[in-house]
């Protein structure tokens, strides 16, 4: 069916693609490969970002996490402390006294604690930001 009637035979109708046109594709396909390429080193970049980001957060709130139940324990341990030597008072003068020390000593405690919650906490979120910092740092350098 190759004949002088076939209309898709290429000695019918010739086809050349001009010179301009196909340099004006290549150059098309050349920006698509490149822009994918890039795409493709910041999508990278950024899921290591998020990884690392996510490793810090973990970290911090596993120290965090550590701490509450170091406290926990320890707070618990004074209470019971406290309930037994309040039931060996012999006076209500000596049980107000133990129980005027111990919400004194327990009030102390609790702001040491809370001071240490509140560094340990800003520890772990400045660390959870250092990843973000270094990707933003990477893709927006400091303006001159």
């Amino acid at each position: 069916m190759t004949g002088a009637t076939d209309p898709f035979s290429a000695s019918i109708i010739p086809f050349e693609v001009p010179e301009q046109m196909r340099a004006f594709a290549e150059k098309g396909v050349s920006q698509a490969r490149e822009s994918y390429a890039k795409f493709k080193d910041a999508a990278e970049s950024h899921n290591g970002t998020i990884e690392a980001l996510f490793s810090s957060a973990s970290k911090g709130a596993n120290e965090y996490t550590a701490k509450l139940m170091e406290f926990m324990k320890a707070n618990t341990t004074a209470h019971l402390d406290f309930t037994q030597e309040l039931l060996g008072v012999k006076s209500p003068s000596d049980a107000f006294a133990l129980w005027s020390s111990h919400g004194k000593k327990q009030l102390e405690t609790f702001q040491a604690q809370a001071k240490e919650l509140a560094e340990i906490a800003q520890r772990a979120a400045t660390a959870a930001a250092e990843p973000i910092k270094a990707s933003a740092s990477k893709l927006y350098p400091p303006a001159a």
